[in-house]
């Protein structure tokens, strides 16, 4: 499991036999989660294979993926500002009401559809 903001390593895979410039996706803890795409991976490769500098942290989880942050010349990647309460799920507004420290849960109120 990783947190927002976890460095995450990019390592060219050249000798990758379905695709020359993959980049492999590695958390903190040394485990590969993924693979940059298609569309990044050769740019961002050869940012590496350059000897650049390139930082990255994990930002959230997808469906489909993961979402992270990139500095290409050395910075640390930083996290954007949460998004604004408006954008916040049912159940993240929900757990914000919560009086923690009494023990009292408001009523849950579903979203209309």
């Amino acid at each position: 499991m990783l947190n927002p903001g976890d460095a995450i390593s990019l390592l060219p895979e050249p000798a990758n036999r379905l695709d020359s410039s993959a980049v492999a996706v590695f958390s903190f803890r040394g485990f590969q989660i993924g693979y940059l795409s298609a569309e990044r991976c050769g740019w961002i490769g050869a940012k590496i294979q350059q000897g650049q500098d390139v930082r990255a942290i994990f930002q959230a989880p997808t469906n489909d993926g993961a979402i992270i942050r990139v500095h290409l010349d050395g910075g640390t990647p930083t996290l954007p500002p949460p998004p604004p309460e408006s954008v916040l799920s049912v159940d993240a507004l929900y757990a914000q009401q919560a009086d923690l420290a009494s023990g009292f849960w408001p009523d849950y109120l579903p979203p209309d559809d």
